[in-house]
């Protein structure tokens, strides 16, 4: 079974945190990582670059994953629904058997206090931008998720 787990969480609500737990208990999953990838792309992590170019990187990553039938970790916000069936329907494009959301339910003033701790800062604004598409539009099983993981 080639699983996909997707995590969702504002930044700083722990994902990268988790992902680094979760591959440290199984090294053979694959870190996929939106900051990553505009880092390999852009020189920088925090440069946002043009989406197309890190969304075909994103899923050359997938792919890879597939073929080695390895389960991979996309560790990014998934703020947004629509963002979140689209990544699914890739993953079961590109044969993931499994797909699980967890989704971080750190409060959102938690998430701006240890923004503001960080090197490398999100606007506020994003943050509260964010928070809105997930209070509004949560994630859910009607999605295409196998299964849901709420951590909070």
């Amino acid at each position: 079974m080639t699983q996909l787990l997707l995590l969702i969480g504002l930044p700083g609500s722990g994902k990268s945190t988790l992902a680094k737990q979760l591959i440290a208990e199984c090294p053979q999953m694959q870190l996929i990582s939106t900051d990553a990838i505009r880092g390999q792309l852009f020189g920088d992590e925090i440069i946002q670059g043009p989406w197309f170019l890190i969304w075909q990187e994103l899923e050359r990553q997938l792919q890879q994953a597939v073929t080695a039938n390895t389960s991979a970790i996309f560790d990014a916000t998934n703020a947004r629904r629509c963002d979140r069936r689209e990544l699914i329907t890739l993953g079961r494009d590109l044969g993931f058997t499994q797909i699980t959301g967890i989704w971080l339910t750190t409060p959102v003033w938690l998430c701006l206090a240890r923004n503001k701790r960080r090197t490398r800062r999100v606007p506020e604004e994003v943050i509260l931008r964010m928070h809105r598409h997930l209070r509004d539009a949560p994630p859910s099983l009607n999605e295409g998720f196998d299964g849901l993981i709420k951590l909070g």
